[in-house]
């Protein structure tokens, strides 16, 4: 659809908080008229997850760098509170809007929002207009040989790359049109602190606020230093806890304060003929990105609901809250599980090796429902999302899409004395251990060590009890 030369602009923010490579404020841009910018907070309309609290804490520091960065361009960010729906018609009358731009979510709540209003917008003479950011590939784009989609992640991906190219990032505007006003005015802004989006009482962000730089430049400065370093090696360094082989992208990625776009023009600008190995294995986990939201895409359930059916039947154990609690404070007496659950607790992340690990040892060792693990690190994870925290329990669990084999369940003991041997992550975040020498901090038990919890199972009889579980499950 056309923008339309009449009225004024309203760009809608979602999870695109940056200028750069952003085409609906690219086009509310190259249009030029007077533009309203607007970033809505619903945690009301039907079907939309409310945001954690360390993502809270997150869009809390985005949107006051978004705000700079509007404001340094000529522009303002207005935020208001509400259902979107209401509040974009209402925004939109106000300010006499003839153009509608956003760019696209993939979640069936969210799309539902859209829709409802571009058919608004279209009986009310107001051109709405959608736009391509947040993936590379959008999930109706790519379908199976039989118009299905895809299950497996391997076709998926070499589907992608075979079907399509990838656009060129835009570049950020110069400079933005002026704010769009009603007859009173500018649109009125939610004050940020009033949405009391950071913890108090107590301030437990000490940790990520250490740890991260949210917003667009923080994105940047993430971006070329994994470029500019641990890329060349990623193969090997993405599995290693205990230095910065990752990229550590993913909460900015989640917050579309860099699109994934300009992260893939990057690499091809410092790689135009071919693509070494390592950098080649980071671009398949940005695949995995996409696949996990193809899967939401086609399963909006997907946090809920088992994507394999006959996992409805898998007899979990009953809840053990002191079990529960333990894994959640790191104190369940394994040092890998330990090290990651605290390293997330402080830093709102968690390496993705540890991850795995501390996710099996919940589901399989405790046999913990997955859907209660998923509840934890969507309400810790700096990014957490919609479809990869769901999509990578499920893929634990053995319940969803190309998943782990019900049999792998990861030894952290093992994990940790191949990923970890010199102990270097353990100490850092367990600091009762640090003064354990050698191999023995992989299994602390054996060196009588004084203040740290003794094993909550033992690994053992805990895998067998998970096996025969699975076993009855496949055999039912």
């Amino acid at each position: 659809m056309a923008a339309s030369p009449d009225g004024t602009s309203l760009v809608w923010l979602r999870d695109d908080l940056r200028l750069d490579d952003n085409p609906a404020l690219a086009e509310a841009a190259r249009l030029g008229n007077p533009t309203t910018v607007v970033y809505i907070l619903d945690e009301e309309s039907e079907g939309v997850r409310p945001l954690g609290a360390a993502a809270r804490w997150w869009l809390h520091h985005s949107l006051d760098a978004l705000a700079a960065g509007l404001e340094a361009r000529g522009s303002r960010l207005v935020l208001r509170r509400g259902p979107a729906g209401d509040v974009i018609r209402k925004l939109a009358t106000q300010t006499n809007a003839g153009n509608l731009f956003w760019n696209r979510r993939y979640g069936l709540p969210e799309r539902n929002i859209d829709a409802a209003l571009k058919d608004w917008a279209a009986e009310n003479g107001i051109e709405a207009s959608s736009f391509q950011a947040n993936l590379l590939f959008e999930p109706w784009t790519v379908r199976t040989g039989a118009g299905g989609y895809y299950k497996v992640y391997s076709p998926f991906w070499r589907a992608c790359l075979d079907s399509q190219d990838v656009r060129d990032p835009l570049d950020a505007p110069e400079a933005l049109p002026e704010p769009a006003a009603s007859g009173r005015g500018l649109p009125a802004s939610d004050a940020l602190a009033g949405w009391k989006l950071l913890p108090a009482s107590p301030d437990w962000s000490g940790g990520l606020a250490a740890t991260w730089e949210p917003g667009e430049q923080g994105a940047l400065h993430r971006l070329t230093d994994f470029l500019d370093g641990p890329i060349e090696e990623y193969g090997t360094g993405r599995n290693i806890p205990g230095v910065e082989g990752t990229s550590r992208l993913s909460p900015h990625l989640r917050f579309g304060e860099v699109s994934p776009f300009r992260v893939w023009r990057e690499i091809r600008r410092r790689h135009p003929r071919k693509v070494p190995s390592d950098v080649g294995i980071f671009r398949s986990e940005l695949g995995w990105r996409e696949f996990n939201w193809h899967l939401l895409y086609h399963n909006p359930d997907l946090a809920t609901r088992n994507f394999r059916p006959a996992f409805d039947n898998f007899q979990w154990a009953s809840p053990n809250q002191q079990e529960l609690e333990a894994w959640q404070q790191g104190r369940t007496g394994y040092p890998l599980v330990d090290a990651g659950m605290r390293q997330l607790w402080q830093t709102g992340w968690m390496h993705n090796r540890v991850r795995m690990a501390a996710a099996s040892f919940l589901v399989k060792n405790l046999l913990t429902d997955w859907r209660i693990g998923e509840e934890w690190f969507w309400d810790t994870l700096v990014d957490a999302d919609a479809a990869n925290n769901p999509a990578n329990w499920q893929w634990v669990a053995g319940s969803g899409a190309d998943a782990s084999p019900y049999y792998r369940i990861f030894n952290p003991v093992t994990q940790s004395k191949k990923f970890d041997p010199e102990g270097r992550y353990l100490r850092q975040f367990l600091p009762e251990l640090a003064g354990v020498e050698g191999k023995a901090i992989h299994e602390p038990w054996t060196a009588g060590t004084d203040g740290y919890p003794t094993p909550l199972v033992e690994l053992p009889e805990s895998r067998e009890r998970a096996l025969e579980a699975y076993q009855n499950l496949k055999d039912g």
